[in-house]
């Protein structure tokens, strides 16, 4: 039994690491004021820039001896960056600027995003002359797995809590340091003022756009990441079309869950992944249908929470009030 609980609790953390980082985007998002559907396609072309970053510079290598390390974990990141920085651009393109349905915009963005790296994962399997149909970068992810050294002297504690790369702890602070942001700074009660009332938040002197179009980006930026952390560490640099699965979506329900609060979203996160990978764990048999019921866990309690916190009707738990709302400066 104990043994059981080792393994399932490091695998459910490494599943909600990249939950994380798209909930804590999403949130950032939200908080202005903007709905971004899109997060399961920005996560998925995050993913993918990253291994095109990766694949353009161990093609470029004489010799696989001859990868640097520092690069290799650049290169991708910055694509990953970049190409999630440009999908947030798109999105405030359409609906800050030209007041697009935020709605039916984040939804094209997923099937754009989905699209955009089934075209370039395929594209790239093909390039690199496999046999089979993924693309496997492990030069480059076995740069992004480097965990402590002191992990593996530290028994059940460095197992628990220092076995992980760099990309999970940075998820985990940049959560902390969103929630500081938002909940202690100026420039995040600017941003909470943005999301609940833009024509007050403009008539105090607030640039509304400016703050919608920079809390979206950076919103997607972090998204981003995620996608890039369940390629390069989580499935070990391997790329598969349409092996993301559903954890975008995921990502938004988990915003939800933690009645958007980037800290409580680290745990809850960590929770998440556990329901996710659940099913592995319970023995069930051959019955397959109980299975699929197990996989409803993260949903079921998604929906639970919304309902309580409904029921509850306190206003430090609802989501900001103009979220998914155009903002019209005519009309203040």
């Amino acid at each position: 039994m104990l043994d059981a609980i080792l393994s399932f609790l490091p695998r459910a953390i490494a599943q909600g690491i990249p939950l994380l980082y798209g909930s804590t985007g999403e949130i950032i998002t939200q908080k202005s004021g903007n709905m971004n559907l899109g997060i399961p396609g920005v996560m998925y072309v995050g993913g993918i820039c990253g291994v095109i970053g990766a694949f353009v510079y161990e093609q470029s290598l004489a010799s696989p001896t001859d990868l640097n390390p520092a690069l290799a974990v650049l290169i991708p990141t910055l694509f990953c960056l970049i190409g999630s920085l440009l999908m947030g651009l798109l999105f405030c393109f359409l609906t800050v600027t030209l007041r697009a349905n935020q709605n039916v915009t984040g939804l094209a963005m997923t099937t754009f995003g989905v699209g955009f790296g089934n075209f370039f994962g395929g594209s790239l399997v093909k390039l690199s002359g496999a046999d089979m149909p993924f693309l496997a970068l492990s030069a480059t992810s076995n740069c992004f797995k480097k965990s402590l050294p002191i992990a593996d002297k530290l028994g059940v504690f460095g197992d628990l809590v220092l076995s992980y790369s760099f990309l999970a702890y940075l998820a985990v602070i940049i959560a902390l340091v969103a929630a500081f942001i938002i909940n202690r700074t100026r420039t995040g009660l600017h941003l909470r003022a943005v999301g609940e009332n833009p024509a007050t938040a403009d008539s105090a002197g607030i640039n509304v756009n400016r703050y919608k179009y920079v809390a979206t980006c950076v919103g997607c930026m972090i998204a981003g990441l995620g996608g890039l952390y369940y390629v390069m560490d989580y499935a070990s640099g391997i790329w598969a079309n349409d092996a993301f699965g559903d954890r975008g979506w995921l990502a938004i329900a988990l915003v939800i869950f933690t009645i958007w609060r980037p800290n409580v979203g680290v745990l809850a996160s960590f929770l998440f992944g556990g329901l996710y990978i659940l099913h592995m764990y319970i023995p069930s048999g051959m019955n397959l249908a109980v299975k699929e019921l197990y996989k409803m866990l993260p949903y079921v309690v998604t929906i639970i929470v919304l309902i309580i916190s409904s029921l509850r009707n306190q206003r430090d738990k609802q989501p900001p009030q103009s979220l998914g709302l155009p903002y019209f400066r005519e009309d203040r």
